[in-house]
């Protein structure tokens, strides 16, 4: 022990004199004369752990290179990104890559040892999966944060509040205000929307003299924030709806299709039973602009008229004017149910509904053009899968903002600074769950729902607004977040907040 204590003094004598060496070193050459092995060294002494870059393999060669890409950069000197949610990491096999995009290249890796790496320039989040307590902190100012969320609104209502969505500086998400958009994600092409009807008005109407009802309902996620199964258990007392799933549950699905994966996807079997009905009721389980999924797609690919409540905005993505129900444009659930019973009494008004099926009758030039120009495929070999793309998407962006920033170190007489990018309400921003059915007043005040939804809502905002200050003191601890959170109900209590 004696000789270790003699040691100590003379290791960090030495430190002391090899940090002297690289900040002369470094600071004997501008920004943009730095010697690589100068830049490295910085980056070690400035930030930990040391790099993790030795302990990662990147490929050198590409499977695509943009048209416009003439990234000649060795891999070191490539700008990183480091996907956050390792599960989504687009590449295979291996943690890290290397991606030749439209205008330029980067690294991307899911090891997150380079998080503190001074070539790290954005961090990819999951929306899911992101969470306030968990946040990596604290936020380097060199970074930005990059969010992907495709999913339900549901699954992480942090992101619905400005002070959430305000955090990040690149989006894709469903609504079609983010950066790049993911609203048409569950329709794979126009042919899909073009494919005749599954089961011919006739056989329907032959289903139904043999007692098939009307309607048909398939759920068994049961408890969300759109609560539809309130709005369902009305319209029931109406209408005859066959109700398969856990909720609502009225009729037993064939022993062959029990396997609920079967729904997931598009098994024949699966598809052919429920395009037998005239009527699919198609509400989302949360309810946000843009947020569209195959509840509304699949019907409309099988030639039956789906009964729609999710996107207030889903008029805006129809083939036409006249392919879907919307439930919010009735007054009531009965008004509604005597809406179908007329169109299930009249073929003529009914087969309306089906006329897109025809090139000619898709008159949305909104959906066509969107189809036509989106750079991302759904099962199409031919165009990067959404996860590529927004990678890439940020790769060029990242590369254009440190372009930008170099030039204006040059001469920051001559040149502006890049202006910084930030998301808004509009890139997620959905509403205040609100009760399938009723006024929320009216509601008991051990009603499940209203116990879970409205509080998940409101209890997401104390979170972001704890993270935001979080942030904002430059904490390096996500465990502090509840005191935060708590300092500022006592400031609201006061009238300081």
């Amino acid at each position: 022990m004696t000789g270790r204590g003699r040691m100590v003094p003379c290791a960090c004598l030495g430190l002391f004199g090899v940090l002297c060496w690289v900040w002369v070193s470094f600071a004997s050459f501008p920004d943009d004369q730095l010697p690589l092995e100068a830049l490295d060294a910085v980056d070690r002494a400035a930030f930990q752990p040391q790099s993790a870059l030795s302990e990662m393999e990147f490929s050198s060669i590409s499977s695509y290179r943009g048209p416009g890409n003439r990234d000649r950069r060795i891999n070191k000197e490539l700008p990183i990104l480091l996907w956050w949610s390792g599960g989504l990491f687009p590449h295979f096999p291996g943690d890290s890559e290397r991606i030749d995009c439209a205008t330029s290249s980067c690294l991307v890796t899911s090891n997150r040892k380079v998080q503190m790496y001074k070539r790290t320039a954005s961090i990819i989040f999951y929306g899911t999966d992101f969470r306030a307590y968990e946040a990596p902190l604290p936020r380097l100012r060199h970074q930005t944060w990059a969010l992907f969320h495709e999913e339900s609104p549901m699954n992480n209502y942090f992101l619905s509040h400005g002070p959430g969505i305000r955090l990040f500086n690149y989006t894709a998400t469903f609504r079609r205000e983010s950066d790049y958009p993911l609203t048409l994600q569950w329709l794979p092409s126009l042919d899909y929307l073009l494919q005749p009807v599954a089961v011919p008005l006739g056989e329907k109407n032959r289903l139904r003299r043999g007692g098939l009802a009307p309607v048909l309902y398939m759920q068994s996620h049961c408890d969300v924030p759109s609560d539809r199964n309130r709005y369902v258990q009305e319209l029931m007392k109406y209408i005859q709806v066959d109700s398969y799933g856990k909720c609502l549950n009225n009729k037993p699905l064939p022993e062959n299709l029990e396997d609920t994966a079967t729904a997931t996807g598009e098994e024949s079997s699966f598809m052919n039973f429920v395009a037998r009905y005239k009527f699919h009721l198609a509400l989302e389980n949360g309810l946000c602009p843009d947020y569209m999924t195959e509840k509304l797609w699949r019907p409309l690919h099988q030639g039956c008229v789906p009964v729609y409540r999710g996107s207030s905005s889903v008029a805006d993505w129809m083939p036409n004017d006249h392919s879907a129900i919307i439930i919010d444009h009735f007054p009531s659930p009965k008004s509604l149910a005597e809406f179908l019973k007329r169109l299930d009494e009249n073929d003529d008004e009914y087969a309306r509904y089906l006329e897109f099926k025809k090139p000619s009758r898709i008159t949305n030039t909104r959906l066509l053009e969107a189809l036509e120009t989106r750079e991302w495929g759904v099962n199409d070999m031919s165009k990067p899968n959404y996860l590529n793309g927004f990678e890439c998407y940020v790769c060029d962006q990242e590369n254009a903002r440190l372009a930008a920033e170099r030039t204006y170190r040059k001469a920051p007489n001559k040149n502006q600074p890049p202006k910084p990018k930030m998301a808004n309400n509009s890139h997620m921003g959905c509403p205040l769950p609100g009760p399938g059915y009723g006024h929320v007043t009216d509601l008991p005040e051990d009603d499940g729902w209203l116990q879970i939804w409205p509080q998940d809502y409101w209890q997401s905002l104390d979170q972001a607004e704890g993270l935001e200050s979080l942030i904002r003191h430059n904490e390096s601890d996500p465990s502090l977040l509840w005191k935060h959170i708590q300092n500022m109900a006592v400031s609201r209590a006061r009238g300081k907040h």
